[in-house]
């Protein structure tokens, strides 16, 4: 009877990861129909903008009339094109670009705070992002459940936990911080680790092997897939910086901006301060995964540490972000360096969590593969 249950509250699980990827799917193309849709708003914008430019320019042109009737009709005319129908005609523009800039929700400050911006697109997102954390929370809730345990003992439960952790760190920042311009990286990489998990790595429900039967378990694996959902953020910010660094360069040598939608992005330097605070954050975190985890060691095998391939790359993980950190704050690493080192940083994660785990033989080799 009690294995019914389990076994039926496992396929509720599975039912709810399903309908959590189909409703992420949804957001996800409704944050990137928000990137093209706000970029050609602005890209109309700058061409209105150019062009009432160049009509400005041209009424200053105007020459000054011969007789004095005329000379004070033309310089009436004049200060009415400027004032008047081209002053009224730049005002509704002023109001459309601020409508626009702010309707794409540009933060051009690097504030990343919310404006009276009105993008339907981008709240219709993050609406279907909250509905599908609930259901995802849903799924994650009823496989602890089905096993009778937290559900992070495996690759499967790892992938889906450490997922919806991921979509909830973010839609809890998107409280304070304008970060819908991660919508589509996030909502992305959540898909492809709900999809990994249900297609490669998916373990029916069951019961821990003896080492994993510990409290250390929701002390140590918790604080992993908190660090890993942050180090996320970090990584999407990292690529972005990248994109939107080498773009702010082309258009400074005078070259053709071909990634209007980056106008939605903070600039390269506010995505890197606020990627290296996150970093910070979510690096004091993997310390204590570190520390944990080899408390844990000595409980279950008597040893602190072992050179355990598991154990190896969680330290080598904890050294690449400590080398950022170190290398941003004293060394002077600032700019595209800081952001490759972050990404190789989140590049070890992956690594680890999905490389070692499965095809490198160890004491933490018990991941249900």
């Amino acid at each position: 009877m009690l294995f019914s249950i389990n076994e039926t509250m496992g396929q509720y699980s599975e039912l709810f990861m399903l309908l959590a990827a189909g409703t992420y799917t949804v957001a996800f193309i409704a944050f990137a129909w928000d990137l093209a849709k706000s970029s050609k708003v602005l890209r109309a914008v700058d061409l209105k903008a150019a062009e009432l430019s160049g009509q400005t320019a041209e009424a200053a042109r105007v020459p000054v009339g011969v007789g004095a009737g005329t000379a004070g009709d033309d310089v009436d005319r004049t200060d009415s094109d400027v004032s008047g129908p081209a002053g009224r005609a730049e005002r509704p523009t002023s109001a459309t670009g601020r409508g626009a800039a702010a309707g794409a929700g540009q933060t051009a400050d690097g504030s990343m705070r919310y404006g009276g911006e009105r993008r339907a697109p981008a709240r219709v997102a993050v609406a279907l992002t909250v509905l599908g954390a609930a259901i995802h929370a849903a799924g994650v809730i009823t496989r602890a459940l089905g096993a009778g345990r937290v559900p992070w003992g495996n690759m499967y439960e790892f992938l889906t936990t450490g997922a919806f952790v991921a979509v909830a760190v973010f839609l809890l920042v998107l409280i304070r911080r304008d970060l819908r311009f991660l919508g589509t990286f996030v909502i992305g990489l959540a898909i492809i680790m709900l999809v990994a998990a249900s297609i490669a790595f998916w373990t029916p429900v069951g019961h821990l092997v003896p080492a994993l039967q510990s409290y250390w378990l929701i002390i140590h694996v918790s604080i992993a897939v908190m660090s890993s959902a942050l180090f996320t953020l970090t990584f999407a910010m990292s690529a972005l910086q990248l994109v939107q660094s080498h773009r702010q360069k082309t258009i400074a040598a005078g070259g053709a901006d071909k990634l209007g939608f980056m106008r939605l992005v903070p600039n390269a330097l506010s995505l890197e301060n606020l990627s290296y605070r996150i970093n910070a954050i979510a690096f004091v975190g993997w310390t204590f995964t570190l520390m944990f985890g080899a408390i844990w060691a000595e409980k279950a095998w008597g040893r602190f540490w072992g050179w355990d391939t598991k154990e190896v790359w969680t330290f080598v993980i904890w050294v690449v972000y400590a080398g950022y950190l170190h290398a941003r704050a004293t060394r002077g690493w600032t700019g595209t360096r800081a952001a490759w080192l972050s990404i190789v940083g989140y590049l070890c994660v992956v690594f680890n969590f999905t490389i070692v785990n499965q095809f490198f033989n160890g004491l933490h080799s018990y991941s249900g593969l």
